[in-house]
């Protein structure tokens, strides 16, 4: 679904993408996941791809990028979004992960690729929690895979969206 962007939400989604920018937000909201290397390669208002490097702050004992820092990478690749989709809002709109799924199926042993295709079913959360008033649940899924498309994990994140009166 085509969806026009509000002046802040466009004005979010270039920070994000600016590689200076970003380091610095990460810097002030999530340190870890600045040093653990996590970068936003892709962000539109249908999608988002965060990279996780194997690197040593990354990994796990058995020479593949930790789960957590996998966590890490997938509820990113979701939850920019949903930040994007409550700037400018009429009201101001809390978010929170309220649970989390995961499965792996192959050794992740060099840069992973997290991509969540789900962003209109965010804002569309968003907005019903606009419109409704009542706290709304979304169901995102981030599939990570390693640059030749093997598929090592998928997340499902469930985000709690509710605005505030």
């Amino acid at each position: 679904m085509e969806r026009n962007l509000t002046k802040k939400q466009e004005s979010f989604r270039k920070s994000i993408l600016s590689k200076w920018l970003f380091k610095l937000y990460l810097l002030q909201k999530m340190p870890i996941a600045l040093f653990a290397g996590l970068r936003v390669r892709e962000f539109t208002e249908e999608k988002c791809v965060v990279s996780i490097p194997y690197k040593w702050l990354s990994q796990n004992p058995f020479r593949s990028v930790y789960f957590a820092t996998q966590a890490m990478g997938a509820e990113m690749s979701t939850g920019v979004i949903g930040l994007m989709a409550i700037q400018g809002t009429s009201k101001k709109v809390s978010m929170l992960v309220v649970h989390l799924e995961m499965d792996f199926f192959k050794k992740a042993a060099g840069r992973i690729y997290f991509a969540c295709n789900d962003g209109d079913k965010i804002f569309a959360a968003v907005d019903s929690a606009l419109l409704t008033g009542e706290g709304t649940t979304v169901t995102a899924k981030s599939t990570g895979r390693l640059k030749d498309g093997t598929i090592v994990s998928e997340f499902s994140v469930i985000w709690s969206f509710k605005s505030k009166s």
